[in-house]
């Protein structure tokens, strides 16, 4: 009786009243217009909303001044300690964007001239040009005694510097491995080239703070996944006895990862197919349940092109599993064990990959789907970032250089508010190149990208059905009917660079 008096006698919350505005340019994108209005109930210009306390506001500069083009509620509870909104300039100055915390608020944004001068004011300008030149000078004189003092380091340590030769354990067995030379540095990881029983390897190392990693990426390669040619061969992990960090020593792929073999080569069509068909296959066993196997359902969640190596053959293989999930279990050990264990992973994959459900906070960790299909939206920009590259698919075989996906529409800083303006509020990705229709296969290539980085995660296709396309691509359309087509197209824009728009 006292509790149920308590509770009759709290006066109940009043919830967040917005103003609501689509306009008639972004009416015409369904799915957008469907996410701000179930954020709250609309009666006429007001929304009552209905899971944030936050009034939101997009706002489109025209002819210099901001024009409302989606005012609302926010869609899911964020932080927004300003009564007021104040304007936030994204994505070249085009537009503004404001969150607030009072009723109405946000069709009134507050918008100075400080607020939209560009960071590069007169002051910093002028002081620059005074200031760098003897900047420069005292930072190449500190970099000069930096490298003398780690040389004379050496010397007296040269156990550090010089190549090494250590016995690692890993449980009962032992690997006697030779590391040669730093090949890459990731988030939180030095990986080595070295030897072990005569051939080249990888050997990641981590700190010793980084358990949690290890450990995630040590028990999905033990699931078998070494026996699959798209997934990176596994072949023993452990601690070091004297810093107590951890190791993986992996399978050596010559080419390095996708990213820095892109970035040196353009590849031909049927290259370019064998890399996007081994690299869907490498997704589609990772996301695959196989019971005979013991063998659960893994996401990758940070499937990238530095993530992604190209093996001597020009196949790809995955690798870096420290934030991956086992989705569901074939067996007690594997659920107990995954429980909660890579929640604080939800935001750690690279930012460029990111899915649209990602960056805004909507997915749920109890949905497989979810996760799996988030990787299935990076693959698709793997796909398209793999094809950019491909010189068959360039008039006079010029491929464009080697970008990142949202390189070139939001400059090579992308910033976790300018992609989610840009993919989800508006819904849009990577340039295809509009030369791309002329080609026999361009249409099917358009509809493989659209259908993987869908802004709906349901309407996705799976990894498995992606393979099944790129093997319809390989047997249809061959390297002679691409070429011809190419050249005998006359209305192709003449420099690759250009095909972009």
């Amino acid at each position: 009786c006292v509790v149920k008096g308590l509770l009759t006698s709290k006066p109940l919350q009043q919830k967040r009243r917005c103003f609501f505005q689509i306009t008639e340019s972004t009416k015409h994108n369904y799915r957008q217009n469907k996410k701000y209005t179930a954020a709250g109930s609309v009666s006429g210009s007001v929304q009552v909303c209905e899971t944030t306390d936050c009034c939101v506001g997009y706002y489109r500069i025209i002819n210099g001044t901001p024009k409302a083009d989606i005012l609302a509620c926010d869609r899911i509870e964020k932080s927004c300690p300003d009564e007021t909104c104040k304007a936030q300039t994204r994505i070249n100055n085009q537009f503004l964007t404001c969150m607030c915390n009072t009723d109405l608020c946000n069709g009134n944004i507050t918008w100075g001239k400080e607020q939209t001068s560009h960071p590069y004011s007169y002051f910093s300008v002028v002081f620059m040009k005074k200031a760098v030149k003897p900047l420069v000078g005292i930072l190449l004189f500190m970099c000069f005694w930096i490298v003398v003092a780690q040389w004379r380091s050496c010397l007296k340590k040269k156990s550090k510097c010089a190549n090494y030769q250590q016995e690692m354990h890993t449980g009962s067995d032992s690997l006697l491995v030779y590391v040669l030379q730093i090949v890459g540095r990731g988030h939180f990881a030095t990986v080595f080239q070295g030897t072990y029983q005569g051939s080249v390897v990888a050997v990641k190392f981590l700190p010793a703070a980084y358990e949690h990693n290890f450990n995630t990426e040590k028990e999905i390669y033990e699931l078998l996944l070494s026996k699959h040619t798209s997934i990176v061969n596994f072949l023993g992990a452990g601690r070091k006895p004297d810093d107590k960090s951890w190791f993986i020593v992996l399978q050596f792929a010559e080419y390095g990862s996708l990213h820095s073999f892109l970035s040196k080569q353009t590849t031909s069509w049927m290259f370019s197919l064998n890399l996007c068909q081994s690299l869907s296959q490498g997704l589609s066993y990772l996301h695959s349940d196989l019971l005979n196997l013991h063998k659960p359902p893994v996401a990758h969640r940070d499937l990238s092109s530095s993530n992604v190596l190209v093996k001597a053959d020009g196949t790809c293989a995955l690798c870096d599993f420290g934030c991956s999930t086992i989705l569901r279990s074939c067996s007690e050990p594997y659920r107990r064990h995954n429980q909660n264990k890579n929640t604080k992973c939800i935001q750690l994959g690279t930012l460029h990959y990111m899915a649209p459900e990602i960056l805004e906070g909507f997915v749920n960790l109890n949905e497989s789907m979810f996760l799996m299909q988030g990787d299935v939206y990076a693959l698709g920009l793997l796909l398209w970032e793999i094809w950019m590259c491909c010189y068959d698919l360039f008039e006079g075989g010029a491929a464009p250089q080697h970008l990142l996906p949202y390189e070139l529409e939001l400059g090579s800083n992308v910033t976790l508010e300018s992609l989610m303006l840009y993919v989800s509020y508006m819904d849009k990705r990577p340039c295809i190149p509009e030369h791309w229709e002329l080609l026999p296969q361009g249409a099917a290539l358009r509809e493989l990208l659209e259908d993987c980085w869908d802004s709906d995660s349901e309407a996705r296709l799976t990894a498995h059905s992606v393979v099944e396309r790129i093997t319809s691509l390989q047997s249809s359309y061959s390297l002679h009917a691409s070429s011809k087509h190419l050249r005998n197209a006359t209305n192709i824009t003449q420099k690759a660079n250009v095909s972009y728009a």
